[in-house]
Parts: structure tokens; C-alpha cells; sequence
């Protein structure tokens, strides 16, 4: 049995990538990076290892800002759509979930909900910071 492949792209489809297999972990990020990264109150994440994220198209199109060495943002160049972000420490690639049309969305967790601007009371688990096998404190805050 093959590997299920999702297809994504930026906002103009100059860039396209493809996923396969299952995603690491899904769920909310609250910190105030990813919040002025996306002008929004919470994103949503899909984290992938290194292998399954493959860019298809357009690669020379992606431009790169990192403010921290944790976080490589990418982004198309025509239309500033963002794609992923590569978190090399953590060897992990945030693919953002609305990059990927046909992925079912299944949150786990939020994280940075100690930053959180926006209350949600879905009944996941709500990390201060990031899970301690994640390199954070694993504190969890009520809803």
C-alpha cells in the first residue's frame, strides 16, 4: 500500500509541494511570532519530518526569513503567500494547514497558550509553552 500524497500550493500557484504520510503533529500555535507572521490570532500547524515535504514546482520562487535560528519562514515570491516554515532545530517542517486543501485538519494541542489572544474551549490539551518532548516545560493552563 502506497503513501497518502497531499498537493498544496501558494496563493498564485507559482509554488507547489507535496506531503506524504502522516503528519508528525497537528494542532494550534499562539505565540506572538507565528500571530504577526500571519496577521491572525492562532495558526494552525502541521508538522512533517524533513522527507515527507517536497517542493514540486517553483522552488527558485521561495524566499526565506529567519528572526530566530528556530524558525526558516518560506513564502512565494510572486504573491507573498506563505508555504511552510522549517524548524531545523526540532528537524521538523511546518507545512500550513491551509496550504493543504485535502488534509484533514485533526488538532492535538495548542501550544504558546500562555500568549494566547484568542480563548478556544475545545477540549484539547493547552501547553504554556510546547510539550516537554518538544523542549518546553509541558506546563498545561485550563481552557
Amino acid at each position: 500500500m502506497s503513501e497518502k500524497t497531499h498537493k498544496g500550493s501558494c496563493f498564485c500557484g507559482a509554488v507547489e509541494l507535496s506531503v506524504s504520510g502522516e503528519p508528525v503533529v497537528m494542532g494550534y500555535c499562539h505565540c506572538s511570532s507565528c500571530r504577526l507572521w500571519s496577521a491572525s490570532p492562532v495558526t494552525e500547524f502541521t508538522l512533517w519530518s524533513p522527507g515527507a515535504v517536497q517542493v514540486t514546482k517553483g522552488e527558485d520562487n521561495i524566499e526565506t526569513y529567519n528572526k530566530t535560528p528556530n524558525s526558516y519562514r518560506k513564502w512565494c515570491k510572486t504573491c507573498g503567500g506563505h508555504l511552510f516554515t522549517d524548524h531545523k532545530p526540532m528537524e521538523l517542517i511546518d507545512v500550513y494547514a491551509a496550504v493543504i486543501p485535502d488534509l484533514s485538519f485533526e488538532p492535538a494541542m495548542h501550544v504558546f497558550y500562555g500568549e494566547s489572544v484568542l480563548p478556544i474551549k475545545d477540549g484539547l490539551p493547552k501547553f504554556k509553552d510546547l510539550p516537554q518532548e518538544a523542549g518546553g516545560s509541558g506546563e498545561q493552563l485550563p481552557e
